[in-house]
């Protein structure tokens, strides 16, 4: 798969997309990188660390987040495209779910969309996403995708060989369904399509652990581990280190 000017081999690796909030409330990092200054350190540091992707996302999409308008998700996101564009060659992703924000990315050198609502929040998503024959990673439920891998109808004219999926853990699930989320991954890499995994932080690890937010890097890196042993083309991430270290080891393993 093309994202940007790099291809991913989906079948035999797995990579990292790191992720980069320019948000004030966040779950997990809200705040740390509005300034402009420190979003750009935040990304440099995730390549150095084997970040492949960077997924910048304005507006927060956690239990109970406050909306915001596209003018100021696009004042958020689009000065940080358009410098990081300019210091790296990594593929930019823009995390959003409205089509107008979607366009503006794109025109400002984005190379993906990552839409955590697949399509189903702004009906006009997927008509952009197709106008540009642009890369997406959309999140959809695992028994939406049908035996022969037909997707929703809201995906519209989507080219198949652009599109990523994401089951959505943390969305709309209980406990245990985004437990079974996980541990149903290879379901949804047996349609044959690319899976995305994005469990970094997130409530369910704080529930099995009894551990707060900054204290869940190891229990995603559990998780990380057993989707790279379930096929998972990319995973999404906060702590981008420990993450592709335990990618590099798992994938050693399997491979010999």
């Amino acid at each position: 798969m093309r994202i940007g000017n790099k291809d991913f081999d989906i079948v035999n690796d797995t990579y990292v997309m790191g992720i980069l909030n320019v948000t004030p409330d966040s779950f997990s990092d809200g705040g740390k990188h509005n300034k402009l200054d420190d979003a750009l350190r935040c990304a440099e540091e995730m390549i150095k660390d084997g970040a492949t992707i960077i997924d910048i996302g304005g507006e927060s999409t956690r239990p109970g987040y406050a909306t915001v308008s596209a003018d100021e998700e696009l004042s958020r996101v689009i000065p940080v495209v358009e410098k990081l564009k300019d210091i790296t060659d990594v593929p930019i992703s823009l995390d959003t779910y409205k089509a107008v924000v979607a366009e503006e990315g794109i025109k400002a050198g984005i190379h993906l969309v990552n839409d955590v609502y697949g399509c189903a929040r702004d009906d006009k998503m997927a008509a952009v996403i197709a106008k540009y024959n642009m890369p997406c990673c959309l999140t959809i439920e695992p028994n939406e995708v049908n035996a022969d891998g037909i997707l929703p109808d809201r995906f519209g004219d989507i080219p198949k060989d652009k599109i990523i999926l994401d089951p959505g853990v943390g969305f709309g699930k209980d406990y245990t369904g985004n437990l079974v989320a996980i541990k149903e991954l290879d379901k949804l890499v047996a349609m044959g399509y690319p899976v995305l995994l994005g469990t970094s932080r997130k409530s369910v690890i704080g529930l099995t652990l009894d551990v707060p937010v900054d204290e869940r890097v190891h229990g995603t890196v559990a998780t990380t581990v057993y989707g790279v042993m379930k096929g998972c083309a990319f995973v999404r991430v906060h702590d981008v280190k420990a993450n592709y270290e335990a990618i590099k080891m798992t994938r050693a393993i399997m491979n010999v």
